[in-house]
């Protein structure tokens, strides 16, 4: 076997130790100190510094999601494994919740019906939450389009979309697309993203509510 010199590291230390890698290579940036365990989260979870030039925020974004977050809000997510990302049980503390209705029966016999994604119904869905709502988009630029649609349409006002869909048909100009709307966002732009980044973002909104605290 060949000799490779390990860091020795228990369990717990792991992510100590990788967040201080991250510090210490941090590129040179100007964001806020509300910000900046946003962006190092999504780091963190993508190993990929790209996140720094990538993420987008408006001016009271974090402040008006932390808030959220101890009032109780609903964080929906537009796939299965960005709800498996979040960390519901800090999330439930404050009395809030996740959810996601990608996989709802309902939402897929009414795509179908319509001839619509199930993303696009998914929104509609989300649309029609009480209460506070953290968007959590990190797959699919349909559902991007759509929550942006229902926004204009005055169907739609959550407290933050965080707008991070991957790939290369519609992404980029699903991202723009939110940019415009006028409403609180953390935006991937680009090409990049995914459902980890998604999860990434919002627990460090999460933990941010939390003091720190992620049990």
């Amino acid at each position: 076997m060949k000799d490779i010199q390990l860091k020795s590291a228990a369990p717990a230390d792991i992510e100590r130790l990788s967040m201080e890698t991250i510090a210490a290579e941090m590129p040179a940036n100007d964001f806020t100190a509300e910000q900046l365990p946003v962006v190092m989260r999504c780091v963190h979870t993508s190993a990929d510094f790209d996140y720094v030039k990538n993420l987008k925020f408006t001016e009271n974004a974090v402040k008006r999601a932390v808030e959220a977050i101890k009032g109780g809000c609903t964080v929906v997510t537009d796939t299965q494994m960005a709800y498996s990302g979040v960390n519901k049980r800090v999330l439930e503390r404050f009395g809030g919740k996740a959810v996601c209705f990608m996989s709802d029966p309902d939402v897929a016999a009414e795509a179908k019906k319509r001839g619509v994604t199930r993303a696009a119904v998914s929104m509609e869905r989300a649309a029609a939450i009480e209460g506070s709502v953290i968007l959590a988009v990190g797959n699919a630029p349909t559902a991007l389009v759509r929550a942006c649609e229902l926004m204009d349409e005055g169907r739609f006002s959550p407290v933050l979309v965080i707008g991070a869909p991957v790939g290369f048909v519609n992404v980029v100009e699903s991202k723009e697309l939110l940019c415009s709307m006028g409403c609180d966002y953390i935006a991937a732009m680009g090409r990049k993203g995914g459902s980890n980044i998604a999860a990434a973002i919002c627990n460090a909104l999460i933990y941010s509510a939390s003091g720190g605290a992620r049990e």
